[in-house]
């Protein structure tokens, strides 16, 4: 054992995508302490970005799982599954678990996820009403499709569409009913979303904006949705995409927090031995250049491991992360990176449309620096901007061709070997770099 590694107990709260990494990094450096995994989760590890998929039918459920049977074994880790944590105790480093029993610790990692926003309307009780974050939620939607002929989906983000898309799929007639005035609003401008709406709709989902629900009809089950224009509309499920909240509560008013968990670059809290990594964690973004939460797969990953090699002993610094999404919907691709919907001055936003082809492309520049991007069916320079971005080049001598739609990759090669050394700087190496052959 390394001299620096005493005999610890490592806790861990959550067995997704940080909570895993974690405990890899621990054993690298340490195979002897104790590590204990707890999740109020009742199967092992799963993959909540297949969900979606897996919904629409495009994966079975063996897809899922993220890691084999033995894992635990494997890795000499003590798990608790389906086993809620209830209290902690940060000052005296204990943890109290389901049926009040506690467990001492000396790292603690707070991988506690996300959870998804839920509606407190009359009505959201009814059998029907779903969110789609767990297996669970996967599994009860799918046992009620058989008697669902209409369902309406409330929330028209990443969550919500991916959810309408799903079961358009499965021949379930959707209705999309929108706070906002478009679509994607944290994502897309209006010029964008309106793209998207309109290949949405092409396609057979129903798009309504400028509402919300007000009550949920029905005896026992949903029978309908009564809009706050007054209007009724029949549906027989309810998917609720309203997006996700930070899991807190267990550490709130015990470490720093935001949105989320604040965390410093070893990803350690306010609290000398407590980490946050994940959904959960408000840690540094590089785009935007301050603490933020991006709830992201490969964000965890890389937080996860960070975490638990410093947690070990190590002194390593987390690089930070930035916000992307990736989506396809009928075969119109979507990816955006960074700052789409920039707020303040100093932001300057190079912008092409083309709404007959569906062609869309917006580049954020702040200080001849890109700091973020959305490209709708055009994605082929996602690659190269993000790579522009991350490495901070300044972009000046070819700002005039960013958007343009006949790209010369041959102007931007040169500017960046004159930029910078490495064609990948080291701490982005493996940034993205995952623990499952799908993510």
């Amino acid at each position: 054992m390394p001299t620096h590694i005493k005999n610890n107990i490592y806790a861990i709260i959550g067995n997704s995508a940080a909570g895993l990494a974690a405990i890899e990094s621990i054993r690298r450096v340490d195979q002897s302490s104790r590590i204990v995994n707890i999740s109020n989760q009742p199967q092992r590890p799963y993959s909540r970005c297949l969900l979606s998929y897996y919904l629409a039918g495009q994966y079975d459920k063996d897809i899922l799982w993220i890691r084999p049977e033995d894992y635990y074994k494997k890795y000499d880790t003590e798990v608790l599954l389906n086993t809620a944590v209830t209290g902690a105790d940060i000052k005296n480093k204990t943890l109290e678990i389901s049926g009040k029993k506690k467990i001492s610790f000396d790292k603690l990692l707070i991988a506690t996820g996300a959870s998804a926003k839920f509606l407190n309307i009359k009505g959201a009780d009814k059998k029907g009403v779903f969110v789609l974050r767990t297996l669970e939620d996967a599994d009860g939607i799918l046992r009620m499709l058989p008697n669902v002929k209409n369902a309406c989906i409330l929330g028209g983000g990443l969550i919500g569409l991916r959810a309408a898309y799903a079961l358009k799929r499965r021949g379930v007639a959707v209705h999309v009913i929108v706070k906002s005035e478009h679509i994607f609003s944290q994502m897309l401008d209006a010029e964008a979303a309106d793209i998207m709406r309109q290949h949405l709709e092409v396609n057979g989902i129903e798009i309504s904006t400028g509402l919300e629900a007000a009550e949920i009809s029905g005896k026992d089950s949903v029978d309908g949705v009564i809009l706050d224009d007054g209007n009724r509309l029949d549906c027989q499920l309810i998917i609720i995409g309203k997006g996700v909240a930070a899991n807190l509560g267990i550490v709130k008013g015990q470490v720093k927090a935001d949105m989320g968990i604040l965390a410093d670059e070893r990803l350690e809290t306010d609290r000398k031995d407590i980490y946050a990594a994940g959904d959960a964690a408000q840690a540094y973004d590089v785009l935007e250049e301050k603490n933020n939460v991006n709830q992201i797969w490969p964000a965890a990953i890389r937080q996860g491991k960070i975490a638990g090699l410093n947690m070990a002993g190590e002194e390593i610094k987390y690089e930070g992360s930035y916000g992307t999404n990736s989506l396809d919907f009928f075969d119109l691709a979507v990816m955006s990176f960074g700052v789409v919907k920039p707020k303040g001055g100093g932001f300057e936003e190079l912008i092409a449309l083309d709404a007959k082809r569906r062609l869309y492309r917006k580049i954020v520049v702040k200080g001849e620096r890109i700091v973020g991007g959305v490209l709708i069916n055009d994605v082929e320079r996602h690659g190269i901007l993000l790579h522009l971005a991350l490495q901070k080049i300044d972009i000046s001598d070819i700002k005039d061709i960013l958007a343009d739609e006949y790209f010369d990759f041959g102007k931007v090669i040169p500017l960046i070997k004159r930029q910078t050394n490495l064609f990948i700087r080291p701490e982005y190496k493996d940034t993205c770099v995952t623990y499952s052959p799908l993510y």
